[in-house]
């Protein structure tokens, strides 16, 4: 199938997740994970219908950026952020879906500090605890919701998390679950410069469980552009 007609299908499972629990595709925000796609992919992406675009990789993103391949779509940072790349990602990116410390949130602040704006963030929480990825701890929420209220040129506008690899259907609606608790949980606490509007969590083979269980901002990659081609040196 083409680019658009992933885009179709992945709208059209999307609305039908929505629906299924009583709320309006619309309350659904598609990123589409271009990671490893080229420019020329990602603005087909957008003709097709992508409103938003999601790049893992600092230095793809700067590359594709230089060749207006997002032109059309909004732009968010969706992996994991190295503390000596933060000024090429803020403002440039409409959303930084990925701080996982309160040093992070703190250089992302002095940056948008320079350059008199405010940034949007989501906290990324490594909710099944595993050491190979990404993440503040579950029980390091609070605090650093509370401390954030020191940056006023950072905004935190929800959390964000990546469960296991799911092996069968349904596998990590758990994680889904405790997850979307935590957002309602810490939205009914009222913390300074936070407000929860965004539960990012869900990819292509586990998007349509994380809607189920509350997420309203899922991360597509290979159900949009297809299996990933990684070049392999000779």
């Amino acid at each position: 199938m083409s680019i658009s007609e992933n885009v179709k299908s992945v709208l059209s499972r999307i609305e039908t997740a929505a629906r299924a629990v009583g709320k309006s595709p619309d309350e659904i925000s598609l990123i589409a994970a271009s990671k490893m796609n080229s420019a020329d992919r990602v603005a087909e992406a957008i003709r097709a219908g992508i409103k938003i675009c999601g790049e893992n990789r600092v230095q793809e993103l700067m590359e594709k950026n230089a060749l207006n391949a997002y032109s059309g779509a909004s732009l968010h940072f969706i992996g994991h952020l190295q503390k000596n790349k933060v000024k090429y990602v803020v403002g440039v990116c409409s959303l930084i879906q990925s701080v996982d410390s309160l040093e992070l949130l703190s250089l992302i602040d002095s940056r948008a500090k320079q350059l008199g704006i405010t940034q949007d963030v989501l906290l990324e929480i490594n909710i099944a605890g595993e050491e190979s990825k990404s993440g503040m701890r579950e029980s390091d929420l609070p605090e650093i919701l509370k401390k954030s209220a020191v940056f006023d040129s950072v905004r935190i506008r929800g959390l964000m998390a990546i469960p296991p690899i799911s092996r069968s259907k349904g596998e990590n609606r758990p994680y889904f679950a405790r997850m979307y608790q935590l957002f309602i949980d810490n939205s009914l606490k009222k913390y300074d410069n936070v407000s929860m509007d965004f539960l990012s969590m869900g990819m292509s083979d586990d998007f349509e469980d994380a809607i189920a269980e509350g997420s309203n901002m899922v991360r597509v990659g290979s159900a949009i552009f297809g299996a990933r081609q990684y070049h392999i040196p000779r």
